[in-house]
């Protein structure tokens, strides 16, 4: 069987995912520690965006959506009794964070590297099922640029 060899169009980088994209819904989803959903809208941006640009995954804008995702995840496990999981995407979202301070597409990056800075020292040693090391478990609001 041959394969098919035909030309399929490429199509263009899709700046208009994230050129317009309104933070309010992410924001309501995160500041309402509905972190699984916020995941979620978030990886379904992601998605789009890495299948429509000529970077892919090195685009920095996900990059960026990327490391919110792991931002995200690592403040939704500890809460959830996972704290090796935790660790791990924390430690990704610091270093991919950085890149972006203060503030990157509308978003106020320096609140999120803060809490993800104040919560790292009390994860280590934790056992990978105790519970969340803050209690009652606070963590700083999404912010936008305005």
């Amino acid at each position: 069987m041959l394969a098919d060899l035909h030309s399929r169009p490429i199509l263009p980088p899709d700046r208009g995912v994230l050129s317009t994209l309104d933070w309010e819904p992410f924001a309501a989803l995160w500041n309402a520690n509905d972190l699984a959903a916020a995941h979620d809208w978030l990886n379904e941006r992601w998605s789009r965006l890495i299948r429509n640009s000529l970077l892919g995954t090195a685009d920095p804008e996900a990059e960026f959506l990327q490391a919110v995702a792991f931002a995200t995840m690592a403040f939704f496990f500890t809460q959830n009794r996972n704290q090796e999981g935790a660790r791990l995407v924390l430690d990704d979202a610091l270093v991919a964070l950085a890149k972006y301070r203060p503030a990157f597409l509308g978003v106020r990056v320096e609140p999120i590297v803060a809490g993800l800075a104040e919560l790292r020292p009390l994860l280590a040693g934790l056992a990978a099922e105790d519970d969340c090391p803050l209690l009652p478990f606070a963590y700083p609001k999404f912010e936008t640029v305005r």
